[in-house]
C-alpha cells in the first residue's frame, strides 16, 4: 500500500509530495554522485506518477549523462533528485535528506561499491553492487 511522504529543500522553495510503496533507500558511490553531493547519494525511488512538486520555478536540472539528469534547488542549492531520461524511465530518485521523516526509510542497497572511498562505510547486511554489476543489470555496455 502506497504511503504519502513529504519533504522540501533547505530553504523551502521546492516542496514535494511522494507516494511510495517501499520505505527504502539506495546509496550510490559513483564518482558523479560523490561530486554532486559532496558524499554518497542516498536516494529514495519514487514512481514519477506519484510525485508532485511545488516551487518548480526553482528547480534547476543538468543532463549529467546520456541517460540521466540531476536536479537541485536554484535558490539554496539543495540536491533534489536523479532521474533517468529515456522513454522507459518511470521513477525518480529523491534525496533522502529532503524527506520530513527520513528515519522512516531503511537502507536497501549500495551501488558502485567499488568506487566508494575507503574512509567511510555504511553498516548492515544489505546487497552491495559494483559498477560493472549495475551497468550489466541495466543493459549498459562498459566498452
Amino acid at each position: 500500500m502506497a504511503q504519502e511522504k513529504t519533504g522540501q529543500c533547505m530553504c523551502g522553495a521546492v516542496k514535494f509530495t511522494a507516494l511510495t510503496d517501499a520505505l527504502t533507500f539506495q546509496i550510490c558511490h559513483c564518482e558523479m554522485c560523490r561530486r554532486w553531493t559532496g558524499s554518497a547519494f542516498m536516494g529514495v525511488s519514487v514512481p514519477n506518477d506519484g510525485l508532485r512538486f511545488q516551487g518548480v520555478a526553482h528547480i534547476r536540472t543538468l543532463q549529467s549523462s546520456d541517460w540521466a539528469e540531476r536536479a537541485w534547488c536554484g535558490r539554496c542549492g539543495s540536491t533534489l533528485y536523479y532521474r533517468l531520461t529515456g522513454d522507459t524511465a518511470t521513477t525518480t530518485e529523491l534525496s533522502l535528506g529532503l524527506f520530513d521523516t527520513p528515519s522512516d526509510f531503511t537502507l536497501e542497497e549500495e551501488i558502485f561499491i567499488d568506487q566508494k572511498p575507503g574512509s567511510y562505510a555504511f553498516s548492515g547486511d544489505h546487497p552491495r553492487a559494483t559498477r560493472a554489476e549495475v551497468m550489466a543489470k541495466h543493459g549498459v555496455s562498459l566498452d
